[in-house]
Formats: C-alpha cells, structure tokens, sequence
C-alpha cells in the first residue's frame, strides 16, 4: 500500500510522561496487528525510552528514531517514532520528574503542530502526570487545557466515551464550589451543542441528551439546593429543545447515568468533574476514552492516569489506548 493510496489515518501518539506507564503501553499498542489495520501509528516521544519500556514488556518490536515524519515508513514489527531526546537512558520509572513533565509538554507541542500541518490526522495521547507538569513551569489543569492553550481555542469540552456509555463535561477541573459558579445558560448550552454535533459527525443523526442536574433529585423542585437547576440548566434545555433537539433535564443524576447505559440516551451532560467521571469509571476503566471536543485537531485519550505504582513493570494494560486509538480513527478526517 503506497502514501498515495493509503487511505489510513496518520494518528500521532504523544508518548506522556516517561516515568509512567506511557512508554509501555504504547510498545504493546504497537505490537498489535489490529492496531495498524485501522491507522498508521506515529509516536512522538523518546526513542531510547521507547526501547526500554518495549524490553520491559517484551514487545519484540524495533524503534526507528526519526527527525521528521517523512521518514516514517509504518510497517508493523517497527515503531515510528520522532524522537525528541529528551529523556536519558535508565532514567527512573515509577518517580514523579520535572524533567518527564517537561518532556510530556514537548510532545504535545509537536504533535500538535505536525496535526495543525497536516502531517497527522489525529493526536492520541498517553497519560501525563500533572504535578510533573506544574514542577516542569507548565501551570495547566491537564491535557485538555494545554490543547486548547496550544491551538487558540478559547472554549473546549472534556467527553468520555466507556462500554454502552458517553458524557460529556460542563467543568471539570476546578474545585465543586467553583463548578457551580462557573455553570451558567450559555455554557451549557454551548456544551449540549458541541456534544451533538460530534455525535451527528459519527453518525448520529438526532443524538438523545440527557442533561443532569447539579443538586440531588435535581433539586426536586426547589427543595434541595439555592434554585441552581431553575437559573443555570433549565434555560439552556429550553433553548436546545426549541431548536427541535433531542434534550431532556435537567434530570437526576443517580438515574441518569443508568438509563443512558440502558439506551435511553445517546449522550449524558455532566455539570462536574466528579459526576461525570465516576460511572464512566466504573463502566469500563481498561476501555474508557477520553476525548477533547471544540478543538480544531482532533484528540483522544486513555482513560487513565500515569500508574507511578506500577510503571517500569511490564504489567500495564493497553487496552484504553488501543480503543482511544479506534476513536481517533472514527473522528479523523478521511484520506483518499
């Protein structure tokens, strides 16, 4: 299959950070063939990291260190990878470092680039430590704002995508006091829009939303909370449903979450952090995605954290990044 025919996206697979299990569950990615079926894998990260953490798991696959994606040839039994050197040989695994912090920074900011120059088609991310990221000088929350600091996008929105169930974010993270300041009509609305079209460019022609409330019951009328549903959420809702779409809420959160996974609902409008991440957690930890909506590139991303506890040992599972990798495929811009 030649460049000109092939008709595979080019996802660029950012390799997080390097004391984490990144490295290793990206050698075990690779190593299999559906992987390279459905894309052509480019990791952006350290070379030398790439070849200890492929010996640790015993992946059996070479690393083709590269300047430049020209040179990237994707060919299964051979990692691709531009090879920013940033990391040293035996630097420790499983240890919170400015310097993977740093490092995870920079391989976000050329994948980002290679995407916004039309060398890749999608960003895949593996998980970076954010307290590394903080010591290394970069004061974001997580990937989501960097990306969006990274491209100019002044507003994105944080989905998840686990087994029989998607929720996309009004906050995420920042403390719960300052989430429910923070919620307001047009934010939401906003949110509702962004998770509807991203379901209508993957094939769902009228998606169903559910919208949670931020009180329990959703504030039942009044009787829990300061009128937050009445003031915050249910102006929105009226809005989006006088559009002729599908909205329902805002609706309690101990049974949304459960009538969506039951078919119910095709997406799920979480007001916080914690709301949101908890069911899809318990769904599906090892198969839940994390992608990042309003961005003009496309990004995906495991479901997970960096695992100090149990980096450098071999035993990460790959599964979330495999399926975050379907996921970019899914969303990517189509070639040929």
């Amino acid at each position: 299959m030649t460049e000109a025919t092939d008709s595979r996206p080019i996802v660029a697979i950012t390799m997080g950070d390097a004391s984490g299990i990144g490295p290793e569950i990206i050698m075990k990615a690779l190593a299999r063939a559906d992987v390279y079926a459905m894309c052509r894998p480019l990791v952006i990260g350290d070379a030398i990291r790439l070849r200890e953490a492929g010996a640790i798991a015993k992946a059996g696959l070479e690393v083709a260190a590269l300047l430049g994606p020209e040179a990237a040839r994707y060919a299964q039994g051979t990692v691709d990878c531009i090879d920013l050197g940033l990391i040293p040989a035996g630097h420790p695994f499983g240890q919170l470092s400015p310097l993977s912090g740093e490092a995870a920074y920079r391989y976000i900011e050329r994948a980002t680039r290679l995407v916004q120059a039309g060398a890749a088609d999608a960003i895949c991310t593996a998980p970076l430590s954010k307290e590394a990221l903080h010591a290394a000088g970069h004061k974001y929350p997580g990937h989501t704002e960097l990306l969006a600091h990274l491209t100019g996008t002044p507003e994105v929105s944080m989905m998840l995508v686990a087994p029989k169930l998607r929720v996309i974010h009004v906050t995420t993270h920042i403390g719960l006091i300052d989430a429910i300041r923070k919620i307001e009509p047009g934010l939401v609305e906003r949110v509702i829009a962004r998770g509807r079209d991203t379901l209508q460019k993957s094939g769902i022609a009228e998606p169903r939303i559910g919208v949670c409330g931020i009180n329990p019951h959703a504030g039942e009328n009044g009787l829990f909370g300061q009128g937050e549903e009445e003031e915050k959420i249910i102006p929105a809702v009226a809005t989006c449903r006088a559009k002729g779409w599908k909205v329902d809420g805002p609706l309690p959160a101990d049974t949304l979450f459960f009538r969506a996974a039951r078919g119910d609902f095709d997406l799920v409008v979480a007001m916080y952090h914690d709301q949101g991440h908890g069911p899809v957690k318990v769904m599906g930890l090892e198969a839940g995605v994390n992608i990042t909506i309003g961005l003009p590139v496309v990004r995906t991303s495991v479901d997970h954290g960096t695992a100090f506890d149990i980096a450098g040992k071999g035993i990460a599972d790959e599964g979330s990044l495999v399926e975050a990798l379907r996921q970019a495929v899914d969303l990517a811009p189509k070639r040929g």
